[in-house]
């Protein structure tokens, strides 16, 4: 998956955030900045829940107690600070290194805590009192990168190969780690403490070592390309079947068995600090210099990102099949897609300004496209060849059907307040629908009953008016909202609000009773099932036009890509 499945983008701290971690329970999330404050927030909303300030300098690290109860924080003010999650009250404030603090944990239990310093010592306090326990001196403690195992006994420190791995009660080394990394930018555990991360010189390795030794192996050593940066962060998820680092400003989600690229997830604008799973491993939480914490999503349907327009994507639709998907754009270009592996299948040129509209026949080897140009073009899908253009309308052509049949096509041009029916294999007018009251100021949109026997348009305002094509008789007229798609059995015409009740001996002027469909649509920054938010689009892949066949969601955008999101059935 190489696109951004954010979910929200925590704004708040005023400097770049170092550290970020997820509550016990999933439900609270911690960040430590720059500005000396440390943030909670609610990791389901993303609304701020305590600011909590007390520190005199840069805040390095966060840690939540096993209980979730207590957040300890520690600071290059030499001081770690205990904090009640609830309250944001401070319960204890640790002094005795002598040097910046850069790492935190506290113990299986939780009635201990060890922090790593600069100074080069580890140092034990008891979490209930604040009394300092133990200090353990560390004189080969490398901090460049350092890492607790997950119940807070083990060590991982270095500056340069080798990796250092201590006991952490006892201060003592018990095995040192080479990885071909080099300088070594971050290191992390696996939950269970058996496999040890360690990334450097765009070098990540994983090394694992039975639980009744400490003889390594090598799982997987993975190299980024030339072009790439170091990781500057890495994190096992709680189950360990993923491995997620961050270098260049993506967070990348890797197979832990065998180092297969999972997920990439972009947004960030400046270098990652700190990654954290939520304990469901659903959310991940990332802290960036960028002075934002985002909350991504790691269970994101499968998706595809389509390139190739250079403006705006106005119109999209999926062939009948399912096997095609067309693109109208702001380019003056058509395009079509295979819709399972994303290739270009044909270029159509020919418009003079924006496409608005496209539409496929029945049988999927056609296409109309409408354009800003006042026409309406067919396509031969297979070939791309061009086959006729049909002249008429005096305005800008914003929706285009086929009839069910395939045999005509109607167009409509929301100034000229017309909607015209054309012979679909031969393009010859056949009439106009022009019955609409002068007072009338757009066609919104357009669609032909299943059986063909009847096509509605929508007005700006709130009318749809039905008409018989053949004859080009005005039948009856409903109120409406924008979106039109007859259902299947042709009792009801869906719109974007719901569903409008419909029948041929319905009189004019009567209002119908909407009722919710279970669809999928865009609604603001989310696409949705129902009332249902399931996936946050960031701002370059809101959608400018949507389609949807079976499982698959298509969104063109106003950045010129056209992305295909897949749901499981």
């Amino acid at each position: 998956m190489n696109w951004s499945a954010a979910v929200q983008t925590l704004e708040g701290h005023t400097g770049f955030v170092t550290d970020v971690k997820f509550s016990p329970d999933g439900k609270q999330l911690a960040s430590a900045s720059w500005d000396h404050s440390v943030r909670l927030w609610d990791a389901a909303t993303g609304a701020a829940l305590q600011t909590l300030e007390g520190h005199s300098d840069i805040i390095t690290a966060v840690g939540f107690s096993p209980d979730g109860k207590k957040l300890a924080s520690a600071s290059s003010d030499q001081t770690v600070q205990l904090w009640d999650t609830v309250t944001g009250a401070t319960l204890q404030k640790l002094k005795g290194h002598t040097r910046s603090i850069e790492a935190i944990a506290f113990l299986q239990d939780g009635m201990q805590l060890a922090s790593v310093s600069m100074d080069r010592t580890i140092r034990l306090w008891d979490s209930a009192t604040g009394a300092a326990l133990q200090t353990l001196d560390g004189d080969t403690l490398g901090l460049n990168a350092v890492a607790f195992s997950a119940d807070g006994t083990q060590l991982a420190s270095s500056w340069s190969e080798p990796v250092h791995l201590r006991d952490t009660e006892t201060g003592s080394e018990f095995q040192t780690h080479e990885g071909n990394c080099g300088v070594v930018t971050a290191v992390a555990f696996s939950p269970d403490g058996n496999q040890l991360a360690s990334a450097g010189d765009r070098t990540v390795n994983l090394s694992a070592w039975p639980a009744s030794s400490y003889d390594t192996e090598c799982v997987w050593n993975w190299t980024l390309g030339s072009h790439s940066s170091d990781v500057c962060a890495m994190t096992f998820s709680p189950n360990g079947n993923k491995l997620v680092l961050e270098y260049e400003q993506t967070v990348q989600l890797r197979d832990a068995m065998t180092g297969a690229t999972l997920q990439t997830l972009e947004g960030h604008t400046d270098n990652v600090e700190a990654i954290a799973f939520s304990p469901d491993c659903n959310q991940m939480a990332s802290a960036s210099l960028d002075k934002t914490v985002r909350l991504w999503d790691t269970t994101s349907p499968a998706f595809q990102r389509l390139e190739g327009h250079s403006a705006r994507v106005e119109a999209i639709a999926f062939s009948p099949d399912g096997k095609q998907l067309v693109s109208g754009s702001w380019d003056h270009t058509v395009r079509l897609w295979d819709a399972v592996t994303g290739a270009v299948l044909q270029t159509l040129k020919g418009h003079s300004k924006p496409v608005i509209a496209v539409a496929f026949s029945s049988d999927s080897n056609r296409l109309a496209s409408a354009s800003a140009d006042k026409t309406v073009r067919f396509w031969d899908t297979v070939t791309g060849a061009a086959l006729r253009t049909l002249i008429g309308h005096s305005d800008a052509v914003r929706s285009v059907k086929f009839s069910p049949d395939g045999k005509q096509l109607a167009s409509s041009a929301s100034e000229d307040k017309t909607v015209r029916l054309w012979d679909a294999a031969t393009g010859a007018a056949l009439r106009t629908l022009d019955e609409h009251n002068t007072d009338i100021v757009e066609v919104i949109a357009i669609a032909f009953l299943p059986d063909g026997k009847q096509l509605a348009s929508a007005l700006d305002d709130p009318r749809v008016q039905f008409w018989e094509p053949d004859t080009g008789a005005m039948l009856h007229e409903v109120n409406r909202r924008d979106t039109l798609v007859f259902s299947s059995d042709r009792s009801c015409l869906q719109t974007n609000s719901g569903v409008i009740q419909v029948h041929p001996s319905i009189p004019i002027n009567v209002d119908y009773q909407l009722i919710p469909v279970p669809n999928i649509y865009v609604w603001c920054q989310w696409l949705c099932r129902l009332k249902e938010n399931l996936l946050w689009l960031p701002p370059d892949y809101r959608s400018s036009a949507t389609a949807i066949h079976g499982n698959k969601f298509a969104i063109g955008c106003p950045s010129g890509r056209v992305i295909i999101i897949e749901f499981g059935i």
